[in-house]
């Protein structure tokens, strides 16, 4: 029992019709390449039609405008994917975004736009794609977070707690969902080069590209995984980090970062 995969694994991709909420750049765009390849139906929805369009043009795939920040958008989109192919067997949320902010550069707007994208966002779909899911007892849900969620880092300052909330709402979900024998992925990436890791200033260890998420994201759909994380020699230190006490975390992340007390003091100083 404890080597049965946590959830249904997905062996076929053709004719499977997969919903990407998010689908315009970045890993959704190389999520949406590599399904089309594979023979999946391919609904694809981002704010902007035109961004889509390079992608829509393929056999198999439906552009859906939304915007996961207005309910009735993702109300609609969503009853538009119905009506167009009867269901949907998976999907996969992959809207989301990032600002880098600190304490000292905290925004309130900035960070009311991140948890209207990243964290409100996710429960307007969930408004309306639970009732299908429940009702039909099949299918599936995939989360994209972060492992920022993982424990408080600089810089990620409301980015950080928005993934947090994603990754305990993954795992209450499949608590809930996993009896019906419906799907729930967490998937959390390391780096990968994107237009969002784009604005940050900092190294960016173990680094990969869109296309070699997608493919690591298959491969955890293909093996039933509850948590699809990479890529691993990241992913698992991030993971270690969890078991330290506070003292022993803060300590290795400011020595790892730079951001001890000397660089604090001057960046407050720099801003005043």
């Amino acid at each position: 029992m404890i080597l049965t995969p946590l959830n249904p694994r997905i062996r076929d991709w053709s004719g499977l019709r997969v919903w990407l909420v998010g689908a315009s750049s970045g890993i959704g765009a190389a999520l949406a390449a590599e399904l089309l390849a594979r023979g999946a139906r391919v609904a694809l929805s981002a704010r902007s039609e035109a961004s889509l369009a390079s992608l829509a043009d393929a056999e198999h795939a439906l552009a859906v405008p939304m915007d996961v920040t207005d309910p009735a958008s993702v109300a609609a989109a969503h009853a538009r994917v119905l009506g167009q192919w009867g269901g949907v067997d998976l999907t996969i949320w992959l809207a989301g975004t990032y600002a880098p902010m600190r304490a000292a550069q905290f925004d309130l707007e900035t960070a009311r736009r991140l948890v209207r994208v990243n964290l409100e966002g996710v429960l307007n779909g969930l408004a309306v794609l639970l009732p299908a899911l429940r009702r039909d007892r099949r299918g599936g849900i995939a989360i994209v977070s972060s492992v920022a969620g993982y424990r408080g880092l600089p810089k990620a300052l409301v980015y950080g707690p928005t993934k947090a909330a994603l990754n305990n709402l993954a795992e209450s979900l499949f608590l809930d969902l996993h009896p019906l024998g419906i799907g729930v992925y967490l998937i959390n990436p390391g780096f990968v080069r994107t237009p969002l890791t784009a604005l940050n200033d900092f190294r960016m260890p173990a680094m990969i590209s869109a296309p070699q998420a997608a493919r690591r994201i298959l491969a955890g759909f293909e093996r039933g995984d509850f948590e699809i994380h990479f890529p691993g020699r990241f992913t698992r230190a991030m993971k270690a980090l969890q078991l330290l006490p506070h003292r022993a975390y803060f300590a290795l992340v400011r020595r790892l970062t730079g951001c001890d007390a000397a660089a604090v003091t001057r960046t407050e100083d720099a801003l005043q």
